[in-house]
């Protein structure tokens, strides 16, 4: 059987991931590489120049700002790629791309799809407390993560699961899955099952200022917020005295005994301050960045 051609568009970890198990399977080849220059890297949070890694292994580098100009799917079409594999990449791919890829381009989505279709599905997953989810290939189409399922792999979300834990599950589940499909791709008998409309739902965008800190709210939804928007993004983050401090790691304790507003510093140490949330619930931050020393005692956060 003669080798697949693969092109490869990304520029995150998921790209590598991809990349890795592309270059190991005996049955592919990888044509080219489509990704960002590193000035243009702040497009995505957790971006990773991949450009090294293929230029390594002889494996040329396009780099564009956008998949759908001309000029960038004259590019891509010259590598004659048997598939394209999206992997990490924050535009949707318009019609002429698809129509250049008809039927051949795979993605990745962090998510159960049909559920959490859409942009920011591993913060989504925690702050909607999803017990379980999984880790979709599936075939893009004209929709936004509609279009049918090649292989899922499945795993249980931890009750304080970070989104530096849950990515790193999903980076694990990505190689597992490409391992299992890439040699059904190389043959063209990979699957395609239709999702179930009945089931989708859809997460929106979200931006730094989604991390700003209520202190209203019970501490553990503070706590959830922060695990939610930790590393590899941007955080959550209160106002200080005019200036950002951002809480990177906290827990929830009892602050029944304190009367205190919320947003106030209640206690502190040399390596932590609490801070009075709603229904007289404390969080407790033990990694933050913005000022060296914890908040000094009775200052309030958030103005």
């Amino acid at each position: 059987m003669p080798m697949k051609r693969a092109l490869l568009i990304g520029a995150v970890e998921t790209t590598t991931i991809a990349f890795d198990a592309l270059t190991r399977h005996p049955d592919w080849t990888v044509g080219g590489v489509v990704t960002l220059q590193p000035e243009l890297g702040h497009r995505h949070s957790d971006f990773t120049d991949i450009a090294a890694a293929a230029r390594s292994r002889d494996c040329p580098v396009i780099y564009v700002d956008n998949v759908n100009r001309d000029e960038a799917l004259d590019a891509m079409a010259d590598v004659r790629p048997d598939y394209v594999f999206v992997m990490g990449w924050s535009q949707i791919c318009g019609p002429r791309f698809l129509q250049r890829f008809s039927e051949r381009v795979v993605g990745y989505h962090p998510a159960a799809l049909p559920r959490l279709r859409g942009r920011a599905a591993i913060p989504w997953t925690i702050l909607r407390q999803e017990p379980i989810t999984a880790g979709s290939l599936f075939w893009i189409d004209a929709g936004t993560d509609t279009g049918a399922i090649l292989d899922q792999q499945f795993f249980h979300v931890a009750p304080l699961e970070t989104a530096s834990s849950l990515y790193a599950k999903h980076m694990a589940a990505l190689a597992i899955m490409l391992d299992r499909s890439l040699g059904a791709l190389a043959r063209d008998e990979a699957g395609r099952a239709t999702q179930d409309e009945a089931c989708a739902t859809w997460a929106a965008r979200r931006t730094p200022m989604d991390g700003l800190i209520d202190w209203t709210l019970p501490a553990s939804d503070v706590s959830r917020l922060i695990r939610a928007s930790g590393r590899p993004y941007p955080g959550a983050f209160t106002r200080l005295k005019g200036a950002d401090l951002h809480i990177w790691a906290a827990s929830v304790d009892d602050a029944e005994r304190h009367l205190a507003r919320p947003g106030q510093v209640i206690a502190r140490t040399d390596d932590s301050f609490t801070v009075m949330c709603g229904n007289r619930t404390g969080l407790v931050a033990t990694d933050w960045s913005g000022p060296e020393k914890p908040p000094r005692l009775h200052v309030l956060l958030g103005e």
